[in-house]
Formats: C-alpha cells, sequence, structure tokens
C-alpha cells in the first residue's frame, strides 16, 4: 500500500510524517516565548487564529540551534486533538512511499533517538526516517 508523506530536514537528515497527519506548511517568522517551557519548545504561534505550541527540532533532538533562513518552516500537524509545530530546517517535498520502503531503524537508533524515529524509509538512494509525531511532541506522556 502507498501513502503520501511529508520530507523535512532538520541538520543533515531527512525526516518524514504522513501527510494524513500534516495540517499544513508554513514559513517560520518567529514565535512568542513562553516563560518555564521546556528548552525545545520554541515558543507559540499564530497558525491561521489558532495558538499553536513549536517545538524546535533542532533543539530537541540534541543539536546545536541555528538562526531561522528563508528555508526554516513549521510543519503543522495533529495526532488526535492536539496540533503542535514543528521548526524545521527545510520542508518542501512530498514523496509517495510504498509500505514495503519501511524498515525498522538499526537498534543503535532506537537507543539514541529517545523512540523518535520510527522506522527507516528507503527511496532510491535517499534515507528517511519515519518520526513518531506523539513522542517528538510528548504526547505519549500527556495522557499518563
Amino acid at each position: 500500500m502507498k501513502a503520501l508523506f511529508v520530507v523535512f530536514r532538520v541538520g543533515n537528515a531527512e525526516y518524514v510524517m504522513p501527510a494524513s497527519s500534516v495540517l499544513e506548511l508554513e514559513s517560520f517568522t518567529g514565535a512568542t516565548h513562553v516563560p518555564g517551557a521546556p528548552p525545545y519548545l520554541r515558543g507559540l504561534l499564530n497558525v491561521r487564529g489558532r495558538v499553536v505550541p513549536a517545538i524546535d527540532l533542532r533543539t530537541r533532538f540534541g543539536l546545536p540551534p541555528i538562526e531561522p533562513t528563508i528555508d526554516t518552516r513549521i510543519v503543522v500537524g495533529q495526532v488526535g486533538g492536539r496540533v503542535v509545530g514543528l521548526v524545521v530546517d527545510a520542508a518542501r517535498d512530498v514523496v509517495t512511499l510504498a509500505s514495503e520502503a519501511f524498515r525498522a531503524p538499526p537498534e543503535v537508533i532506537v537507543d539514541q533517538t529517545q523512540g523518535f524515529v520510527q522506522s527507516i524509509a528507503e527511496a532510491g538512494q535517499r534515507l528517511m526516517m519515519l518520526l513518531d509525531f506523539s513522542k517528538v511532541i510528548g504526547e505519549e506522556s500527556a495522557h499518563a
């Protein structure tokens, strides 16, 4: 079975999320700081009249922060009723991937990524990591 995935880049790696979980892509123009928030919470955004928390994936993944560029995007995703924006280095691509393209990540990836990476997709020479959106945004602990 084939499905559409939004591709985005953080650092030197490409990640994918099912297009069905992505509400929209926006240019990143800044966020309103939230005092006392964890370092990876970039702040709050107004996305088409909706206040959305923005998670900086560079910080969440332990990469050094960089200044936003013209390519910096917000990938607005939804899990259950929760809508969250992911600040990524670039997002311009949508790909169709078959379920057979996905493989379990190597054990070292599972151990080192805090469960953020669900699987690895191969598309020609490209390797893309499928994010566990719920874990990245902390949803799995919100209802615990």
